[in-house]
């Protein structure tokens, strides 16, 4: 491997002429200065067993040692900035903090080659680093990617390995999309059924949800509180922050089916509800009373417990309002409550959660749906309709997280061929992430300080298996993934041929990792789904 073909680009990245590199062999110690336990146990645990190497500890300036160092005084880096170095006589990773020296380590394997990312030695225990320096940095502090676990329930198992597929783009944020109409995903335990009863639905929509296909296997699946723990812990030593989202006040039939008093009963009779089999926005909406709020309430604090993320994601998004509007005790509600219509009323339920969460420390984000009848001063915007959302959050003075759906929604298809596995949405190939700018033009530089990063977004509808996921997801992560890390050109002259170039080697980085990404010469044989309806949406998306 050579430091032209590693993804992310860098910053910075210089071979040394005439070096002989450094190899990795069993001789090779790791000595690991404080503040680095993490990427030591990392590397021990994944070049550990690619290439059956104990790495024992070892002085610091040993000879023919990894070393890991948090840099200070004028070796200062700034936060998640790293330099690695690689001599003949060993390989030096100082990073500005912790996750830094991480970032770092990922730059390193991507030089070991493709064995590095096996679980198991396939050759002679030993690999050479190519001499040299790489100084990085991010652009972003927000990296991310979401992950819809609530249509289809991916088992833990899965999740740890989707943080590791993270890691190694050097993405740093999980939004974990756990509630919705189709299932409840995380344990509370005041509440029981909800994942009793909200976990499970019977049946599940094949395809899009104007096909007439079913499959007829009960589906679900949640997570234990310990779980959870797991799994943020499982995070944190990636230097990965999980984001929960629980989704108020639209998306909610889950969990309306277990506790049907939280619906808008004067409308419709939510005791016969069931969780949703279907796709698409249910009408089936929580109603907005004082016993629905106390009810969230007791969900936030345990999700507080779990996950120690600065951001609780509350979703926000597309309620319908048509039980509102039918509802004479909705119709009370908003005369007592003062506000004008069902989207102040909306406003006023967001608002209620975000005054909750900043008591308590934390910070509302919910999709820019809640700029609509004014949003809570303290809440930040995940803009998903488009830019439009995030611009006008950021000139309000919010900070935004991009992610519209035009650009990087991942279940949106990846060719206009008709092979594609239940082609949805716009054609977004790799080369299209590959120029998608988070920061939009239309804001002058004081307000793009509001963006906070960028994310792609994997909603699972049509992804009924873990192989399907990584069909949509990969390989645009990669090329997402240098967009949120790398300080890349304006989209146009942008070098997509060398982005390929280094995409060939990246391959078979993925290929070692097991990832059943999407060929560039399209699907193979059982990546397609012939006969399953789709929803393609012909044309270049709008940029709105």
């Amino acid at each position: 491997m050579t430091f032209e073909q590693l993804i992310p680009a860098p910053a910075r990245a210089e071979g040394a002429q005439g070096g002989d590199g450094f190899t990795v062999d069993a001789s090779t110690t790791l000595w690991a200065g404080p503040g680095t336990e993490s990427t030591e146990r990392w590397l021990r645990t994944t070049l550990g067993a690619a290439y059956q190497l104990p790495l024992a500890p070892a002085p610091e300036g040993t000879p023919g040692a990894l070393a890991l160092r948090i840099a200070e005084g004028d070796d200062a880096l700034a936060p998640e900035a790293y330099r690695l170095t690689v001599t003949g006589d060993g390989v030096e990773i100082l990073g500005g903090d912790a996750a830094g020296v991480f970032w770092g380590a990922q730059t390193l394997r991507q030089l070991l080659g493709p064995a590095a990312f096996r679980r198991a030695p396939v050759s002679a225990g030993r690999a050479t680093v190519p001499a040299g320096v790489v100084e990085d940095a991010p652009r972003f502090r927000w990296r991310g990617m979401m992950l819809d676990v609530a249509r289809h329930f991916m088992p833990k198992e899965g999740v740890f390995r989707y943080l590791d597929l993270l890691a190694a783009h050097k993405l740093n944020v999980f939004h974990f999309h756990l509630t919705d109409d189709q299932g409840w995903r995380v344990e509370i335990k005041r509440y029981p059924r909800l994942t009793e009863v909200g976990a499970w639905r019977a049946r599940t929509k094949w395809g899009h949800r104007a096909s007439e296909l079913w499959d007829e296997k009960p589906h679900g699946g949640f997570y234990t509180q310990e779980d959870i723990r797991e799994i943020v812990a499982y995070a944190a030593a990636r230097h990965i922050t999980v984001v929960p989202e629980i989704d108020v006040p639209g998306h909610s039939q889950a969990a309306i089916a277990a506790y049907p008093e939280l619906g808008n009963t004067d409308v419709i009779d939510t005791a016969a509800l069931s969780v949703w089999d279907t796709w698409g926005v249910t009408p089936n909406v929580l109603a907005p009373t004082d016993g629905t709020l106390r009810f969230y309430e007791g969900v936030f604090e345990e999700v507080l417990e779990l996950f120690p993320s600065t951001f609780v994601h509350v979703g926000g998004d597309e309620c319908p309002k048509e039980q509102w509007k039918d509802s004479q005790a909705v119709q009370e509600r908003i005369e007592q409550l003062g506000v004008s219509n069902e989207d102040e009323l909306q406003s006023w339920f967001i608002r209620h959660f975000d005054k909750w969460l900043s008591a308590r420390g934390r910070r509302l984000i919910g999709w820019d749906e809640i700029l609509e009848g004014g949003l809570a001063e303290g809440a930040a915007v995940s803009s998903w309709r488009g830019y439009g959302g995030g611009i006008a959050a950021a000139k309000a003075g919010h900070d935004v997280v991009m992610c519209p759906e035009q650009h990087v929604y991942l279940d949106h298809r990846q060719h206009g061929g008709a092979d594609e596995p239940v082609p949805i949405g716009f054609v977004r190939t790799l080369e299209d992430v590959y120029r998608f700018e988070p920061v939009p033009k239309e804001l002058t530089e004081d307000e793009a300080r509001h963006v906070l990063g960028t994310q792609a977004n994997v909603w699972t509808e049509v992804m009924e298996s873990p192989a399907r996921v990584d069909y949509q997801v990969f390989p645009r992560l990669a090329a997402f993934a240098e967009v949120a890390w790398s300080a890349l050109p304006a989209p146009a002259a942008r070098d997509f041929t060398g982005f390929q170039d280094r995409m060939t080697a990246h391959y078979a980085r993925l290929d070692a990792l097991g990832v059943a990404y999407r060929p560039p010469g399209g699907p193979l044989p059982w990546q397609k789904r012939p006969g399953v309806l789709g929803r393609p949406i012909e044309g270049a998306p709008p940029n709105v």
